[in-house]
């Protein structure tokens, strides 16, 4: 008979990826602080901390230049990266990328460059994961072709300043019953090569790869240079080992690949409490690397 621990020794994966290139979003921790948050993290073992930018504060880009140094020396001192930033526009309340009202659209692109610049002076070199599914998709009697349309006309507005700043602004398909405009890695690509600039490219998220049609190495063979990150978690999003996604094959796929970007744990159930399950993503995510 095969144990469990067999047959996960038989799926290990080269170990340069995991622990040594993976990351936590740091909701996972709230209500507790982003310090305690960035302590859990590195107690648990994880190499980074992707930071959901209302995490530091209601209105992320009022954080004054000091508090920004402080939050910066602060993950030096814990030890840890911030590759990422993500749920960029929840807050505050009233951002929406692609309405038909022109104000509001350009001061939700004003607020992501504010964003852009706040992401560079935290995490040099960092990426800003554009789901944000509720201020992206097609509302109000606004088609998806024309809210598309104006994602890529935003992008390609938002693009020079985040190569002067360092950063990469990643479009990230989601599920179709999370929002309505770019639901696969084909419509991202779309945008990305209409933007044209190398500073927007896209993202994997596990989570969100159920409208695609292709299994996960079909995938990354077909758009990996593109696929900059990846978000890991169940289809339910639930952590990594709690359903039936096949992570040995993703993560055989991105070693294929030579891939040098981060796999960041996102979640969306909690339960029981954030660093039971932070914990055992990572156990289980370090015992398929053997």
């Amino acid at each position: 008979m095969i144990t469990r621990r067999a047959f996960l020794a038989g799926l290990a994966l080269p170990a340069k990826l995991i622990p040594s290139r993976l990351a936590i979003c740091s909701e996972t921790f709230a209500p507790r602080g982003f310090v305690e948050a960035c302590r859990l993290a590195r107690r648990i073992g994880y190499a980074g901390i992707e930071i959901q930018p209302s995490h530091l504060d209601p209105d992320p880009v009022s954080l004054p230049a000091a508090r920004r140094r402080e939050i910066r020396r602060l993950l030096a001192a814990e030890g840890l990266a911030c590759p990422a930033f993500h749920s960029l526009l929840g807050s505050p309340p009233g951002l929406h990328l692609t309405t038909a009202v022109e104000a509001v659209r350009r001061r939700s692109w004003d607020y992501l460059a504010g964003l852009v610049e706040l992401a560079a002076e935290i995490s040099p070199g960092s990426l800003l994961v554009l789901g944000s599914g509720k201020q992206r998709q097609a509302v109000g009697g606004v088609s998806v072709g024309q809210a598309s349309a104006w994602l890529s006309e935003g992008l390609a507005w938002l693009a020079p300043r985040a190569e002067r700043a360092g950063v990469t602004v990643l479009i990230e398909p989601l599920a179709p019953h999370l929002c309505n405009v770019v639901n696969t890695l084909e419509e991202a690509l779309r945008i990305v090569r209409a933007v044209g600039s190398p500073a927007v490219a896209t993202i994997l998220d596990t989570h969100n790869t159920v409208a695609e049609k292709e299994p996960v190495g079909v995938l990354l063979e077909r758009y990996g240079p593109w696929i900059r990150h990846a978000h890991l978690n169940e289809y339910d999003g639930s952590a990594p080992g709690r359903g039936n996604y096949p992570f040995a094959e993703l993560l055989r796929a991105f070693e294929r690949r030579r891939y040098q970007g981060w796999l960041s744990v996102e979640l969306f159930d909690f339960k029981p409490d954030g660093e039971t399950v932070a914990r055992q993503a990572f156990q289980y995510l370090s015992r398929l690397a053997g």
